[in-house]
């Protein structure tokens, strides 16, 4: 029997295992070439996404709203802001010379109107004749009262006349 420590007589030389490694190396790289020839699906060339379509103003945005739509929305939106705006802060508009002039003009003559008035005595003055007793039958009468105390005297004529022709039985004229 033979021990485990012992050779075997005839013993492969010592070339054996260096041209098995040898072929080993040599079958591994044609793996290797053979392997790095297979495409890789995630680098393999693709079609061309589609392109979208042309954006017109008749392309629906959203809500099945068409772009001019959208765009028109949007643009009174921003009016109505900017109108709010001015209306709260009262922005000023420029304007020509001869405008602002015209107005400044306005302006000192509204002064001066307003001065005036300032100045005019009340009413009751104004009707009041100078040197006059003060019993109220020498006051100037206004228009209204001058008006109305003339529609009264025309009514009662005109009563009395009714009631006359009625009276009489003669036929009205009307």
């Amino acid at each position: 029997m033979m021990m485990a420590f012992e050779r075997p007589a005839h013993t492969p030389p010592a070339l054996v295992p260096l041209l098995v490694s040898a072929g080993a190396v040599l079958v591994s790289q044609y793996f290797f070439n053979a392997a790095a020839q297979v495409p890789d699906p995630a680098l393999l060339p693709t079609d061309p996404p589609p392109k979208p379509d042309p954006i017109t103003s008749e392309t629906v945005v959203f809500w099945g709203l068409r772009l001019w739509q959208v765009v028109g929305i949007f643009s009174m939106f921003i009016l109505a802001i900017i109108i709010t705006l001015c209306c709260i802060f009262k922005c000023r508009i420029p304007r020509t010379k001869k405008e602002i002039e015209a107005r400044n003009a306005q302006r000192q003559a509204a002064k001066t109107y307003a001065n005036t008035l300032e100045t005019v005595p009340p009413l009751n003055e104004l009707t009041e004749v100078p040197g006059a007793p003060a019993d109220s039958s020498s006051a100037v009468r206004t228009v209204s009262e001058q008006v109305q105390s003339r529609e009264a005297r025309q009514l009662a004529a005109v009563r009395e006349e009714d009631e006359l022709t009625n009276h009489h039985g003669q036929p009205q004229s009307g």
